[in-house]
């Protein structure tokens, strides 16, 4: 297969949408769609239905299903769909192969969740998710800082879709050595930190970079896109500054409320429900007041 088409939407703002629930706490299917429009409309390339900012951990497998056809619905050939799957070998199998059947065009593979990881472990299971959907791409997100570059080169051997990876680890010199050590342009590098670490990460290599923020301002995560691709960094930066607080906010306590900011202030904007499912919490009003000054501040 031409895997192009997918290696050049990988190299972009790869946005991971929130799944917007209603007042009994079900998924909200309409405002999910309007989100998603938003985005497309927005520019945005390429979508992750259930990512992490998505609560792929918190939602049912009939929710994410659900999210999963709406999304190649709304998207309908506007941007490519990257479909989120995992938990145990079987159970992303089952997801990957329905993402195919809904028109999906990629899986990324969420990090194994398991405590005990082996580095031949590591390949397997991802083996037998890209084996079972060889036509779709497959795109690994990789936060264990002890997988090698050997690993995914051999993984690649192995598996000509595997495309691309999602690499989270928070060390921009450790991800320079793994990439090169992989194949730099054996696969597409994302910045799976999002837009914080996206300069960083470009300088040695990534070619695209993951976004929550872009639910809330897609032409902000736009605008470093098209800096970075300009190698201009103090125009990347000058973004990073704009978008630093919000991100820090994101960050807090190991990540804790990665997707509950980006909730509130859709909320504020008059978007969705503030709502987000344990082990996730709303926020407390004094950081919802500011939250909501940010995304003022940013004329969105």
């Amino acid at each position: 297969m031409d895997y192009s088409p997918l290696r050049t939407a990988l190299a972009d703002v790869v946005a991971i949408p929130v799944t917007p629930y209603d007042a009994e706490g079900a998924v909200d299917r309409a405002a999910y769609r309007a989100l998603l429009r938003r985005l497309l409309d927005g520019g945005v390339k390429a979508v992750t239905p259930n990512g992490n900012t998505g609560e792929f951990y918190a939602l049912t497998l009939e929710e994410r299903r659900l999210v999963t056809e709406l999304t190649v619905e709304e998207a309908a050939g506007r941007a490519a769909v990257l479909v989120g799957v995992g938990h145990d070998a079987t159970t992303a199998v089952e997801a990957a192969r329905h993402a195919r059947a809904a028109g999906a065009d990629m899986v990324m593979v969420h990090q194994p969740v398991h405590p005990y990881v082996a580095q031949d472990g590591w390949i397997d299971y991802h083996r037998t998710i890209a084996e079972a959907v060889p036509d779709l791409g497959v795109v690994p997100y990789l936060r264990n800082p002890l997988i090698e570059g050997a690993a995914i080169a051999r993984l690649g051997e192995a598996c000509p879709n595997v495309i691309g990876v999602k690499y989270a680890v928070h060390d921009a010199t450790r991800f320079a050595a793994v990439a090169r050590d992989a194949g730099l342009d054996r696969f597409v590098w994302v910045a799976g930190l999002a837009e914080l670490y996206a300069p960083s990460y470009w300088a040695v290599g990534a070619t695209g970079f993951t976004s929550g923020l872009a639910n809330v301002a897609p032409n902000v995560s736009l605008n470093m896109l098209g800096a970075l691709r300009a190698g201009d960094y103090p125009g990347a930066m000058k973004v990073w500054e704009q978008i630093r607080r919000f991100e820090d906010l994101r960050a807090e306590r190991q990540s804790a409320n990665n997707v509950t900011v980006v909730k509130e202030a859709l909320a504020a904007m008059g978007l969705c429900r503030r709502d987000v499912r344990a082990p996730s919490k709303p926020l407390p009003e004094p950081r919802r007041a500011e939250v909501a000054a940010i995304v003022e501040g940013w004329s969105v």
